[in-house]
């Protein structure tokens, strides 16, 4: 099986759950961290041996090219990789950055989000590969201040607190603006008592709903290792 490449932009914001659930299952991964290089370890990219792309989150913004130059790298690459098919799941900033890449806008959402919400699905999500066993019962984590509006072609898959959650585009590209990987040790470099943002009851909350918090997760890594295996 071809390896997943895991795209970082910032030091704590790694692949967390999804990391440990490759490393359980074999499935060999590298992780590029852009910030250090602005992209130049992706500029060119061997596709080859690259059977899916995970592109995590990170403290800018979209539109800040300029600031941070491996975000054009970034759009180039995600362009290329829905042409060859090869898939490819955005998580928070990353689902902004393939939503933009394939002809959506990112703009400032109505609500700035931090802490535990609720999703709704949308009827496409019963048959998307990656959502059609999400429990909307359990609260997913989330940290934007920006949203995305889908690009042409693009089916939504949730949406929450008046803003787009999920969408998938031609069964080749996911975006997920919320943050399926995180964990326990995550939350604790996010969240240290001397932040703002710190709010009370979030670690807490995440205790409550570990397993099934994780449990999802792993449903939703399967159904990605599984659209990587079908090509």
């Amino acid at each position: 099986m071809k390896k997943i490449l895991i795209i970082k932009h910032i030091d704590n914001e790694g692949p967390g759950t999804l990391g440990t659930y490759l490393s359980e299952n074999k499935i060999g991964y590298d992780v590029v961290d852009v910030w250090k290089d602005n992209g130049a370890g992706l500029c060119p990219l061997d596709l080859s041996d690259i059977g899916g792309v995970v592109i995590m989150g990170g403290l800018m913004n979209v539109y800040e090219e300029e600031k941070y130059p491996f975000l054009t790298v970034e759009r180039y690459l995600i362009r290329e990789l829905v042409m060859q098919k090869i898939p490819v799941l955005g998580i928070c900033l990353g689902a902004q950055l393939v939503a933009v890449s394939l002809g959506g806008r990112v703009k400032k959402s109505p609500a700035r989000e931090i802490g535990w919400y609720g999703l709704d699905l949308t009827g496409a999500a019963k048959d998307d590969p990656l959502m059609k066993n999400f429990d909307v019962r359990t609260k997913v984590f989330q940290w934007h201040e920006d949203t995305f509006e889908l690009p042409a072609g693009g089916v939504l898959l949730a949406q929450g607190n008046g803003i787009h959650q999920a969408f998938s585009f031609q069964d080749a590209a996911w975006g997920f603006q919320f943050h399926v990987e995180v964990d326990g040790s995550m939350l604790s470099s996010w969240f240290r008592d001397d932040r703002p943002e710190s709010r009370p009851g979030i670690r807490e909350t995440y205790e409550h709903l570990k397993v099934a918090f994780d449990a999802q997760a792993k449903d939703i890594y399967e159904g990605f290792v599984r659209c990587m295996r079908s090509l």
